[in-house]
């Protein structure tokens, strides 16, 4: 039996001692943080932020906004391309534990969370730059991202990644800064108020080749929306506890990287458009190199390119025109 395109899964706690393994990508929200000589310091405050904004998400029954605390595992999902021991990170995602400390109770928290990888790195950084520079007006190419999309719909259906998880990855990002979003009448008690948009972002589409579909909110006492991609039904898949795991957690990733939006001095009104240049926001304390965080992703797109895509192009041509996937029609889904 052949062991080609076996999956393996391998975890790391992120907590205040974290050390990067060796495959992570160093522009990924959490490797970011454990450089350079504030590390701790940052790990210890990124994790206090994630604490604070659980708890007043999750204020019920929880007086002195103390009740819980999130712990967070980074998952690496690994494929041996051609079934000879030699594995390439495909992916590297977040899993949530929640501790509750009245019920002395840990309880499941969200997987996914965060989104890490490679070939998006390559397909981002390499081909859509090489693309552009030939056809500066046209769209993205048709095929963009069908490689990355099948790999991922392949490990998060395979045995392996079941056996570890019981639900699908909710994957939690920033919203597009050339896109107009709405906001609607449509209010959830956690992930607060939704928003919809007319057109979808490059990254929605991109996410949508990995059987994904987005919906966007703005919780409670946030600064901006969020977007949030997902398999199924998000509002009856997951828990109230799950889905403030995710936005405190990703929230507080936001505030960093993107203070512009998610740490603005203003909350976004009826109709929002996120912007990188918006002057009214305030910096938190975690301190950071965000120059070098931007030019370590097209250089992390050529290593992908030089250790992935090139060695197993044949292969992996080979292998996804063969790998039939779940399209999903609806990109979003409504209440």
């Amino acid at each position: 039996m052949s062991n080609a395109f076996a999956c393996s899964i391998k975890r790391i706690r992120f907590d205040e001692n974290y050390q990067p393994a060796d495959s992570t990508r160093l522009t990924t929200n959490f490797a970011n943080l454990a450089r350079g000589e504030s590390r701790e310091q940052n790990l210890r405050n990124t994790l206090r932020m994630i604490n604070n904004r659980f708890n007043a998400l999750a204020h019920w029954d929880n007086p002195q906004s103390d009740r819980y605390s999130v712990e967070i595992d980074i998952i690496s999902v690994d494929l041996d391309i051609e079934g000879k021991g030699q594995t390439f990170p495909v992916i590297e995602t977040l899993k949530t534990t929640i501790v509750d400390h009245q019920t002395h109770q840990r309880i499941d928290g969200m997987i996914g969370n965060s989104f890490s990888s490679y070939v998006r790195d390559y397909d981002f950084s390499v081909v859509l730059p090489a693309y552009f520079k030939n056809q500066p007006k046209s769209n993205a190419p048709e095929n963009f991202g069908d490689l990355h999309g099948k790999l991922y719909q392949y490990l998060v259906n395979s045995e392996v990644f079941k056996a570890e998880f019981k639900k699908l990855p909710v994957i939690c990002l920033s919203v597009s800064t050339t896109k107009t979003y709405y906001q609607t009448a449509n209010q959830h008690a956690v992930l607060g108020i939704e928003y919809k948009q007319d057109e979808y972002s490059l990254t929605d589409d991109y996410f949508h080749k990995m059987g994904l579909t987005v919906r966007y909110f703005q919780p409670k006492n946030s600064a901006a929306p969020l977007a949030f991609y997902f398999s199924g039904d998000l509002l009856r898949d997951y828990t109230d506890l799950e889905l403030i795991s995710a936005i405190s957690t990703m929230e507080t990733f936001q505030k960093i990287y993107r203070p512009e939006i998610y740490n603005a001095n203003s909350a976004a009104g009826q109709v929002y458009q996120a912007s990188l240049e918006h002057p009214d926001y305030s910096l938190t304390q975690i301190v950071y190199d965000r120059v070098e965080r931007n030019q370590l992703a097209v250089k992390q797109g050529q290593w992908t390119e030089e250790h992935f895509i090139k060695p197993y192009q044949n292969i992996l041509q080979q292998w996804a025109a063969n790998y039939a996937v779940e399209r999903n029609d609806v990109k979003t889904n409504a209440a």
